[in-house]
C-alpha cells in the first residue's frame, strides 16, 4: 500500500536525474497572499494620467499579465500595494468563473481590485512558474472544489483555497517544469500572435478588394487592372444543386462506404477535405456527384443565427438536404474568387436571406439566385481569387500549428504533474 501511495507521487513523465516523490505541502506553507480594492471613481485625481498597473478581472486573458485596460495614478495607489513582477494574480470573483479560473504571472509590478487575489510564492520553496502551471493543470477541478455559485456572480473560496494540499516536487524540479512550460507558453503566444495578424490582414484585405457601398471600383488592385466592375446576378453565373439524405434504415447506405456526404457540421473552415460520414455507392446512386471546386453553403441549420457557412469541395463529394451546391461557370466566374465574395458579404447576406424558423434557422437560397453580385474580369477574379486562398492556406497552418502546440501543452500538463 505504501508502494501504491509513493507511485502515485511520482508524475508520468520527468526530467533527468529525477526520481524523489513528490512531497505534500499546504498551500499557506508555500506562499503569501495579497488583495486589493478600487480606488474611489469620483475622484479623477486617482486617474487621470495614472501610470501604475491596475489589474482587475478583464485583465486576465492570458497567462503572462503585462498591462491593464486601468491605470491608476501614485494617489489612487497610496492605499493599495504594489505586487512584484513574479507574483500570480487570481480572479476570484467574475461571471467568468463559470467556465474557468483565470490566474497569471505578473510580468510587470502591479496593484490589484477587490476581485483578484494575489498569490506570492515563497522563493526557497516553491517555483512562481511551477505554481502558475499547477492551477492550470488543475483549473476545473479547483473551480469544482473551491467554487461558489452567487445570485448575480460566482466566487472563489480563497480562505478554503490557502488550506489545500499540493503534491510538489524539489525546488530545484519545479524551476526546470516551471521553465519549460513558460517556453512552450512562449511558442503558443508567437504562433497565436501570427495567426491574430493574418486574420486580421485578411478582413481588411476582404474589405479593400472588394467595392463598398454602390462603388463599382475597390480601394485595393492589383496592377493593370482599372476598367469598373460589372454586375451580374449569381444565377447568370453559376449552377445549383442540392442533395439529401439516403435512408438511414439501410445499413448498406453508410457501413463501408468512401464517397464523401456533406452536413452542416462539415462546413467548419472555407476548404473541405473531409466529411463526418461517407456514404456507400448504393447510398449515392441518386445524389450527384459534386466535383473538386464547387462550392457548399449551409442553408438550414441552426448556425445560421450567427453565421452563414461556405466552403470549397477540396475533393468530390455529395451532399445531403442542408446543403446547396454553387457550380460557377468557368468561362464567367472564378470559383476561389466567388468563395471570397461570399465571405466578405457573409453577415449581410445573413441579414438579407435568412429566415427564422421556429425550431431551426435556414436561408431563402431561391431568392439569393436573384442576387445581384458586382464582379471583375475573369482574369482579375482569378488574381484576387488566387491571392486569397494562399493567405487562407497560410492561416490554417497557424492554426494548425497553433491546435498542435496545445495539444502538447495539455498532454505535457497532465503527464508532468502528479
Amino acid at each position: 500500500m505504501a508502494e501504491q501511495h509513493e507511485k502515485a507521487l511520482v508524475p508520468q513523465i520527468r526530467f533527468t536525474g529525477f526520481t524523489d516523490p513528490w512531497e505534500q505541502r499546504k498551500l499557506g506553507e508555500i506562499a503569501a497572499f495579497g488583495g486589493g480594492h478600487t480606488p474611489s471613481m469620483s475622484d479623477p485625481d486617482n486617474y487621470e494620467g495614472g501610470n501604475v498597473l491596475w489589474v482587475t478581472s478583464q485583465d486576465v486573458k492570458s497567462y503572462y499579465l503585462d498591462g491593464t485596460t486601468t491605470q491608476i495614478t501614485e494617489k489612487g495607489a497610496k492605499e493599495l500595494t504594489l505586487y512584484p513582477m513574479g507574483a500570480l494574480v487570481m480572479v476570484t470573483r467574475s461571471g467568468i468563473l463559470r467556465h474557468t479560473l483565470p490566474v497569471a504571472e505578473l510580468c510587470k509590478p502591479s496593484t490589484v481590485n477587490q476581485d483578484i487575489r494575489v498569490i506570492l510564492p515563497q522563493e526557497d520553496k516553491c517555483c512562481g512558474k511551477w505554481l502558475l502551471q499547477f492551477f492550470i493543470s488543475r483549473n476545473k477541478e479547483l473551480l469544482l472544489e473551491f467554487g461558489k455559485t452567487g445570485t448575480t456572480v460566482e466566487s472563489v473560496d480563497f480562505s478554503k483555497m490557502k488550506d489545500m494540499i499540493l503534491r510538489m516536487p524539489s525546488l530545484s524540479e519545479q524551476r526546470q517544469i516551471g521553465l519549460y512550460f513558460a517556453r512552450l507558453d512562449n511558442l503558443i503566444t508567437l504562433h497565436q500572435r501570427k495567426y491574430d495578424k493574418l486574420c486580421v490582414l485578411k478582413k481588411s484585405m476582404l474589405d479593400k478588394m472588394f467595392p463598398k457601398g454602390g462603388s463599382l471600383y475597390p480601394e485595393i488592385r492589383f496592377a493593370g487592372f482599372t476598367d469598373p466592375w460589372e454586375q451580374r446576378k449569381l444565377g447568370e453565373i453559376a449552377a445549383f444543386g442540392g442533395g439529401h439524405t439516403p435512408s438511414m434504415s439501410d445499413p448498406d447506405n453508410y457501413e463501408g462506404g468512401n464517397v464523401l456526404w456533406v452536413t452542416s457540421q462539415d462546413v467548419k473552415s472555407y476548404y473541405l477535405d473531409g466529411t463526418t460520414t461517407q456514404i456507400t455507392e448504393k447510398g449515392a446512386k441518386e445524389l450527384t456527384l459534386y466535383p473538386m471546386g464547387a462550392l457548399v453553403m449551409v442553408t438550414r441549420s441552426g448556425i445560421l443565427r450567427h453565421t452563414l457557412p461556405v466552403a470549397e469541395l477540396c475533393k468530390p463529394s455529395t451532399v445531403n438536404q442542408d446543403i446547396r451546391v454553387i457550380l460557377p461557370q468557368e468561362d464567367k466566374c472564378c470559383g476561389k474568387w466567388l468563395l471570397q465574395f461570399f465571405i466578405s458579404r457573409n453577415k449581410e447576406l445573413l441579414l438579407e436571406f435568412g429566415k427564422t424558423g421556429t425550431t431551426v434557422e435556414s436561408v431563402d437560397f431561391s431568392k439569393m439566385k436573384d442576387m445581384i453580385l458586382r464582379m471583375p474580369s475573369l482574369s482579375e477574379q482569378r488574381q484576387i481569387g488566387l491571392y486569397f486562398a494562399r493567405l487562407d492556406n497560410l492561416i490554417t497552418l497557424h492554426q494548425r500549428k497553433l491546435e498542435l502546440l496545445r495539444n502538447i501543452k495539455k498532454s505535457m500538463l497532465d503527464k508532468m504533474f502528479v
